[in-house]
Order: structure tokens, then sequence, then C-alpha cells
């Protein structure tokens, strides 16, 4: 299914549980955007998400759909929620905010990319902001809540991993044992997702290789509040990836240990899409 919000890559046949989603890493912009930003091309992708769909490609070969979303992150925000809206950057909002993504310039209209760049020279009409939200925003949601209803009936439950990348400075500041963590997977401290999919996700990580934190600098954000309902079957859990280690942040280009990253992801997504058979076995039993 295609939609000018997002693509959707499904298997063959689903043998599980588990959706993988990928709300930051689409490229498309409206005509006229980059024109009328006082960026360039270069510096509005630089909060982009950028390769994550294809370190994530082979999950519909492995029997798990890809949802993908297909415009900027600069453009529009969808691991907001629809009313984090920014009176700073959108005339005609009369109450003030108190919420720190949306003071900070990263509401669901982002005000700003990496490092508190600015978008605009001035503000966006609020017809603006809702044409944005009904056209792209919810669309997508619409589209991955079907998704996610459609396997909690298949399957009895539904896990969501929401694949995302984070820039290596976010991470100057946290170690695990040996380092700084290649990935970062947020349950919202368990709230979102139950404490042995989200564990055992961890371990499917840590096997190849990669050094694993919980919930530090990166917990989930609305995505994972929003999907995330452990009590009824519902689990989503957010993991980010170092972006050092598969591009060239500056030139946004992949660097030369792509492939290998890609081919560890790819093996981790075979023992995360057994945890959705599993659970399903059990079920069963």
């Amino acid at each position: 299914m295609h939609h000018k919000s997002f693509e959707i890559k499904r298997p063959k046949t689903q043998l599980g549980s588990v959706v993988f989603a990928s709300p930051h890493s689409g490229r498309e912009m409206p005509e006229g955007f980059v024109e009328g930003s006082i960026l360039d091309l270069q510096q509005i992708r630089s909060s982009e998400d950028a390769f994550v769909d294809e370190l994530y490609a082979a999950a519909p070969a492995l029997g798990a759909p890809l949802f993908l979303a297909k415009a900027s992150r600069a453009f529009i925000d969808l691991n907001r929620s629809a009313d984090e809206l920014d009176p700073s950057l959108i005339e005609g909002l009369a109450r003030k905010t108190t919420n720190p993504r949306v003071l900070s310039g990263l509401g669901v209209i982002p005000r700003v990319v990496a490092n508190g760049r600015h978008i605009y020279q001035g503000k966006l009409t609020l017809a603006d902001a809702h044409a944005r939200i009904s056209g792209y925003w919810r669309p997508y949601h619409d589209g991955l809540q079907a998704m996610i209803d459609d396997t909690a009936r298949a399957f009895g439950e539904a896990i969501l991993v929401d694949c995302h990348s984070m820039p290596h400075e976010a991470l100057d500041n946290v170690n695990t044992d040996g380092g700084r963590p290649d990935i970062v997977i947020g349950d919202r401290f368990g709230a979102s997702c139950r404490e042995d999919i989200s564990e055992r996700i961890a371990t499917a990580f840590a096997a190849r290789g990669f050094r694993v934190a919980r919930n530090v600098p990166f917990a989930g954000a609305f995505i994972t509040q929003h999907y995330g309902r452990p009590s009824i079957g519902r689990h989503a859990i957010q993991i980010e990836i170092n972006r050092a280690l598969y591009m060239d942040e500056k030139r946004i280009e992949p660097n030369a240990q792509f492939d290998q990253v890609r081919s560890l992801i790819t093996d981790t997504l075979r023992d995360v899409i057994e945890i959705g058979q599993r659970a399903q076995r059990l079920a069963a039993e």
C-alpha cells in the first residue's frame, strides 16, 4: 500500500506478531518546501533518521511488515502528538505551552532541525499546520493503527518495533560497559512493553556485538506512549542506533561499515521476529 505519507512493505506471509516501523527516515518534501526555508537541503536532512529504512529492509523477506514514512521529519514529525503545536512557529495559537519538545522547537511541525537551526524565516499559518496534520500525520497513524489491529487479531498480540537513529553526540555522556552505546532500547521504563520482550530484544542486539543501553537517553516518545498497551497485548518499543556506526553524519552518506552493520541488523531481525512467533506458540499450548 502506498500513500504520500507512508509505504507498507508486506511479507508474502506474516509469520508473527512483530511489526517494524520507521517514522523519521522519510526523504520526501512538497514542492517549494526547500525554497521556502532558510536552510539548504543538506541542513534540512540533518535531523532525518537517514538510511534506517535500508538497515531494516530485510524485515518483509523474514516475515514481518515494514511501515515506512515517506515525508521528511523537517516537514512533519510523526513521532509527536498532533496537538504538539508550536506557538513560536504557528500564528493564531493563543495558548502558551510547557511541553519541553515544543519549547525546544521539536513539535509536530518542527521549528528547527539538528543543532537548533531554524527552518523558517517567519511563521506558518494555522491552516498550513492543520493541512500537514490531516494530509500526512493522520494517514500515517491511521495506517499504522490498522496494521497493529490486524496483527493483534491474527496473532493475539502485536509488538511494534519503532526504528530510529541517534546522532553520536547525543551519547557523549552515556556509557555502557565498554563505552558509549551502539543501541538504545526505549520502552518508557516498562510502561510500553512487557519486560521479557524488551529483554529479549536487547539480548538479540547484544548477541551481535552491539553495546546496548535501556531507556537512557531515549525512553521513547509519542509512538511508544500511544501504541504501547502491554495490559491488552499491544507492545511498543523504540530502537535507536548510533548513526556514526553506519553513516557519515555530515555528508549524510553511508560509510564503509554500512553493509556490515546492515548485515548485523538483518541477523538481529531474525531473533526479534522469532519473539512474536514464540509468543504465538505459547498461546496455542
